[in-house]
């Protein structure tokens, strides 16, 4: 009778303790809102203060300045004569982009923040998991032959280059919204840039699309980024899920659903990723998602120059 009392007072407090681990770390991402807006889909989006936002919760960015305009862009980019003849979508353009859009949008001095909610953090194995990737599930994208059983049966087509200096690079995505039969399973097309080895001193930066349920809890279709600088070990996270990334632009939710997507035999839709490497001091850029911080060992700008047929410019 007493070893079942202990058992059960145990077990009591372990429920507890999980709780309390997982209201903390829901304070830690979930920013005060300046305002906030409900998303047809569920989400609930938070508008927070630029200057309030998890990545300045890291102890390297605490004076951390935003730079105007980066030390060195791509030839063209800040042509404000180019970029106001592209402001005014084609005809026929669909002007959603992101869902929650339909419902309101963000003020200027604040970035949208999709609310992570208690569900969120308990689908994931530990609360320190949550919104970061298994060091042993990554696969390594130049094998041209995958090792299902090694990669936890990742199976991917993929186009690289490597060799020589890089110092940025552009994808356009169709954007679909596949269909997961499994809640672990997940399916993504993204542009992928590599510093190092798959050892320990790997960098990472990544950004696409991708649906996953174990992350965000259904079938959508979500613009997503992530980054490592320690070969998916300890640092890095899928969007604003930790300190480190600091993101810029108001009008764009990482992690939040996509809309319009393509269709079969129907319209399609595409998303341009740009991503190029900052030169001089570690700071962030004003213009596009958002880029590096000091936490970060490669320093790059992510931007997203179109969404065809309504993404025509660069955001702001």
């Amino acid at each position: 009778m007493l070893s079942l009392i202990s058992l059960s007072c145990a077990a009591r407090l372990s429920v507890s303790r999980q709780k309390l681990q997982v209201q903390n770390h829901l304070n830690r991402l979930n920013k005060p809102a300046v305002k906030t807006i409900q998303s047809p889909d569920g989400d609930i989006i938070d508008c927070v203060h630029l200057a309030r936002q998890p990545a300045f919760d890291h102890p390297f960015l605490k004076d951390h300045k935003i730079q105007m305009r980066p030390s060195y862009h791509p030839e063209g980019l800040f042509d404000e004569n180019k970029v106001s003849d592209t402001k005014k979508p084609k005809k026929g353009s669909n002007p959603i982009t992101q869902l929650w859009h339909m419902n309101g949008k963000c003020p200027e001095g604040t970035i949208p923040i999709r609310r992570t909610k208690e569900e969120d953090v308990l689908r994931a194995s530990s609360v320190k998991s949550y919104g970061r990737k298994k060091h042993r599930a990554t696969p390594q994208p130049r094998s041209a032959d995958p090792d299902l059983i090694n990669e936890s049966g990742h199976q991917h087509a993929i186009a690289y280059v490597e060799g020589d200096k890089y110092y940025g690079a552009k994808a356009t995505i169709n954007v679909w919204e596949p269909k997961i039969q499994q809640p672990n399973e997940f399916s993504l097309s993204q542009l992928w840039i590599l510093g190092g080895s798959f050892g320990e001193d790997l960098n990472s930066i990544e950004a696409g699309w991708q649906v996953s349920p174990d992350l965000y809890g259904d079938n959508n279709t979500r613009l997503f980024t992530y980054w490592t600088s320690d070969a998916y070990q300890a640092t890095g996270c899928y969007n604003l899920l930790c300190s480190g990334f600091i993101q810029i632009n108001s009008e764009i939710a990482m992690g939040a659903s996509i809309s319009p997507v393509s269709a079969y035999r129907n319209s399609q839709y595409d998303i341009s990723i740009l991503v190029w490497k900052v030169k001089g001091k570690k700071r962030i850029l004003r213009k596009g998602i958002g880029g590096c911080s000091s936490v970060m060992t490669m320093c790059w700008v992510i931007g997203l120059p179109s969404y065809s047929p309504t993404w025509r410019t660069v955001l702001r």
